[in-house]
């Protein structure tokens, strides 16, 4: 085998290699698009009124105090 043919070094990307480049992949429209971000709006807002768990809590005071106290039972233990 000669030296140099056959063999090629790192390429270029192409517009074929990358799969969001082309006009063939499929598209939501903005309707399809303005109802999934509606919806997860809702879901996160949902979410942010949930209280946060005791232990989130004991455990931030812990951290913000830089507390040396043992961890609560509701925690898992330190590795």
């Amino acid at each position: 085998m000669i030296e140099g043919k056959g063999m090629q070094g790192p390429r270029a990307p192409r517009e074929e290699d990358d799969p969001a480049a082309g006009p063939e992949q499929p598209t939501l429209d903005r309707i399809v698009q303005g109802r999934i971000g509606s919806h997860l709006r809702a879901m996160y807002d949902e979410l942010m009124q949930q209280p946060i768990p005791d232990r989130f809590v004991d455990l931030i005071a812990r951290l913000e105090h830089g507390s040396d106290l043992p961890p609560s039972s509701d925690l898992p233990p330190e590795t």
